[in-house]
């Protein structure tokens, strides 16, 4: 009988304790093409089988010093060597030590005396049956690879996907609050123009007719008695003093809806297709111009205190309008967590502990970096990790879509190369730290003022 299975390139390790048969096993596979490899012990075939790593074992079971049973262990405890082949050799017929072999890891046995055919044949059949277990885990190998690149692409993919939802989302909220904000600002100017430009002729013309009524006082003062009643009636003296007071408050009104609409310009700037030069401290002070009426005092508690920890700072080459809008989450949210940890506190627990938010500017190394930090209710680790995930959020429903501070997050490092992170401790607050990169660029396109 022939065998036409391909050749391995390792040896066939034969181990017997006896010479003859080592000669006769190790002819009759020569015969056939294949290598042969010969050790006397168990602890010879050891030696051998790290140099060579053989593609097949026969293993002689009645053996001095080490048994088959004792070197098959050996070899099954070795990571380099437990997935070879081994077929037990042995005179024994007790089914007990052929379970044995078995459960120790061979494949397979062959009775003493033997015939060569039998162990061509068989050596033949484990050696096909290792072949094709090295093909399958070859092919399950490229098949793994294959999925973990289709799963990296479609990975990437979802990536992909998220980043353009949230670039859509981004440009549709400022394209929305953009045109709001320069819509408003807009109806604002022209009647509070009309407003501030008749308030200067209001005074003026108030300041002559309380000349004329002192001067009249001073060369008529006698007077009717029907005149004196109606004078007294209408507490003339009292209007002479509350009048101006009374035009001075509506200047003060009329320049705080100036700001508010300075505000709002400043706010909705469109962002160019290039970076430009930006006071930040301007965009700040627009967000909490537009967020003042969420700070005032209210019946449940005061106001909340605002510091700025202003430093000076060259302006930013940025994209004012999404750089506002990431001012925007931060305080707002700061807001929302000192609303959060206002809950069943009452007024004058408050005022003791007043809700406070520290605005910090100031330029490290070659950043300007801006921290927003609120005394509120603070965050876990576990939620604090995941803050800046799509579609996360701790608010109620109809309160947060959990986009704000992702968004954020890609306008300050995808969008102008910075970085956002935030420090919180549940029961100390929360702070979140921007850092921008200064750039040089030409005075002709800044935007500062």
């Amino acid at each position: 009988m022939s065998y036409s299975l391909p050749v391995p390139k390792e040896p066939i390790l034969i181990v017997d304790d006896t010479p003859y048969n080592l000669k006769v096993l190790s002819q009759s596979l020569r015969e056939i093409g294949w290598k042969v490899a010969m050790a006397p012990s168990g602890e010879a075939a050891l030696r051998q089988a790290r140099c060579l790593t053989p593609a097949l074992i026969l293993l002689d079971i009645m053996m001095p010093d080490m048994d088959g049973f004792e070197t098959c262990q050996k070899f099954k405890a070795d990571p380099t060597m437990m997935h070879i082949p081994i077929i037990f050799m042995t005179a024994l017929s007790d089914t007990v030590d052929k379970v044995k072999g078995l459960s120790l890891g061979a494949v397979d046995y062959i009775t003493k005396p033997f015939q060569p055919e039998e162990v061509l044949a068989r050596v033949s059949l484990h050696y096909q049956l290792r072949s094709l277990t090295q093909q399958l885990e070859t092919h399950n190998e490229c098949l793994e690879q294959r999925v973990e690149k289709q799963t990296a692409k479609l990975q990437q993919s979802l990536r992909d996907l998220k980043e353009t939802q949230l670039q859509l989302v981004q440009r549709e909220k400022m394209a929305t609050l953009g045109q709001l904000t320069a819509g408003i600002a807009h109806e604002i100017n022209n009647p509070i123009g009309f407003i501030d430009g008749n308030l200067g002729t209001a005074r003026e013309y108030i300041r002559d007719l309380l000349h004329i009524l002192h001067r009249y006082q001073k060369e008529f003062p006698e007077v009717s008695p029907d005149f004196q009643e109606e004078l007294d009636t209408l507490e003339v003296d009292f209007i002479t003093t509350d009048l101006p007071k009374l035009i001075d408050s509506m200047q003060t009104g009329a320049d705080r809806i100036r700001d508010i609409s300075v505000s709002f310009r400043t706010f909705s700037r469109a962002d160019n297709s290039t970076r430009i030069l930006f006071n930040i401290h301007n965009g700040i002070d627009s967000t909490l111009s537009i967020l003042k009426h969420r700070l005032n005092a209210n019946k449940h508690r005061p106001a909340i205190q605002v510091l700025k920890k202003y430093s000076h700072l060259p302006d930013v080459q940025c994209y004012p309008g999404s750089l506002n809008q990431v001012f925007m989450n931060l305080i707002a949210n700061a807001i929302d967590a000192l609303e959060e940890n206002n809950q069943g506190r009452s007024y004058e627990d408050i005022k003791a502990s007043p809700n406070c938010i520290t605005v910090q500017t100031f330029q490290k190394d070659n950043c300007v970096v801006v921290r927003v930090r609120d005394n509120g209710i603070g965050m876990t680790e576990q939620v604090s990790a995941r803050i800046f995930e799509q579609s996360f959020t701790t608010k109620a429903v109809g309160k947060g879509t959990g986009l704000g501070l992702a968004i954020a997050q890609q306008i300050v490092e995808e969008k102008h190369g910075g970085t956002l992170t935030c420090t919180s401790q549940w029961g100390q607050g929360t702070e979140f730290s921007l850092a921008l990169p200064l750039q040089t660029a030409s005075p002709e396109s800044s935007l500062s003022q």
